[in-house]
């Protein structure tokens, strides 16, 4: 089946976790707004959450000091905040339409078009741990071999989103098996990521994919008029001032590869497309054959 978008058909689905399958971005509001009141601060705004969403922890860990101002240290708060990811983390739930979405899409393994998944979460195996241990059907779609964590020792040092890596790294480990079998690999043209941060879209754009950007409504309201901007991966949230000289050179790499794939990130251009729900996907869009 052909997908009916003028694009290449999906072939393979790669997935951010927190705020996309399960709730946990809720819980995570809920946990920082608890240690704020503590100092008497306002809660978080989405002015602010908008930028920590889907970041490497130590760089979320900067941009909230720096905005909340509060007096203790960055690691008196994350000892604070762990205390709390325990109590709440392991009540995370899926968000709508996600169970119906991840069972399509692994009953799709045993037709001749098969759609391969694989897990993209900046959170780190201890956090990962809280929220899923409690969901282990819903996470069984994801083999282990196909889970990227923030904490892969694979992504480099400060090469987590918006940077492409983790998309690029969740793609090899499903090429890494076609290759073992024999099989055609899968192009990133060919795979669909899903997100609902700003920066994972723009990882997901820079690795030369289409994406699916599912926002909390919080999240976009806080880009109203800019939703396009979004969707091209144009919102700047890397900054060239902010590399290195060695990642200076892995993104030169990296942009003849996503060149390479033919990918124009421009406004409009198709490639990002915004859904407000997973329910009800639009499978046939993307060359998507279910039973």
């Amino acid at each position: 089946m052909a997908a009916n978008n003028g694009l290449p058909r999906i072939r393979a689905c790669l997935f951010d976790m927190d705020g996309l399958l399960i709730d946990s971005e809720d819980k995570y509001t809920m946990i920082t707004n608890e240690v704020l009141q503590m100092y008497d601060k306002p809660n978080l705004p989405w002015s602010v959450k908008a930028q920590l969403q889907g970041r490497p922890q130590p760089e979320a860990s900067k941009i909230f000091h720096d905005w909340a101002q509060l007096p203790i240290t960055p690691e008196e708060t994350a000892t604070k905040q762990a205390s709390l990811q325990a109590k709440y983390f392991p009540q995370s739930q899926p968000l709508p339409g996600v169970q119906t979405l991840l069972s399509t899409l692994v009953s799709t393994q045993t037709t001749d078009q098969p759609v391969h998944l694989a897990l993209a979460t900046s959170s780190h195996s201890k956090n990962f741990k809280l929220k899923t241990d409690h969901l282990t059907e819903l996470f069984a779609a994801f083999p282990q071999v196909h889970r990227v964590l923030g904490d892969d020792p694979r992504i480099g040092k400060g090469r987590g989103k918006p940077l492409p890596d983790i998309y690029l790294l969740a793609l090899e480990t499903i090429n890494a098996d076609l290759r073992s079998k024999g099989e055609a690999e899968i192009s990133p043209a060919e795979c669909l990521v899903f997100e609902d941060a700003v920066p994972g879209v723009e990882a997901g754009r820079r690795a030369g994919m289409q994406v699916v950007w599912c926002p909390h409504p919080g999240l976009l309201g806080a880009y109203k008029d800019r939703e396009e901007e979004v969707l091209a991966g144009l919102t700047g949230e890397h900054k060239e001032e902010e590399k290195t000289a060695p990642e200076k050179e892995a993104e030169e790499l990296q942009a003849v590869r996503v060149r390479d794939a033919g990918k124009p990130g421009v406004k409009g251009d198709g490639w990002g497309v915004l859904l407000p729900t997973l329910e009800d996907f639009p499978y046939i869009k993307y060359g998507i054959r279910v039973l």
